[in-house]
């Protein structure tokens, strides 16, 4: 939800744009959303994680981490996408990645 984001943005004091995403109708599109199975559901809820709520829309869905650094022309130069939240890419990689789409 986009107050989530801002809230967030704030909180981390971020110079970039965040994408709130309410239905993950982008993340759709890209072929990134998880959508949670029956038995996860009652364990999220089991600890009180609402997804729905915090969402702001009935879909138990997520969207996957991804990390894009798409170019001025349209053109993706960068990717990484993990189903497992907790494996990022090493902000090295990005940094890396931007300095080459630069020179």
């Amino acid at each position: 939800m986009p107050e989530h984001s801002r809230e967030l943005i704030k909180q981390k004091k971020f110079t970039f744009d965040m994408l709130s995403d309410p239905g993950n109708q982008v993340a759709q599109k890209f072929g990134l959303v998880y959508e949670f199975p029956e038995d996860l559901k009652k364990i999220y809820l089991q600890f009180g994680i609402d997804v729905p709520h915090y969402n702001g829309e009935d879909s138990w869905t997520l969207p996957l981490p991804a990390r894009y650094i798409v170019d001025r022309n349209a053109k993706i130069r960068y990717a990484a996408v993990n189903p497992d939240y907790t494996v990022r890419p090493d902000p090295a990689h990005t940094i890396t990645a931007l300095r080459e789409i630069q020179s």
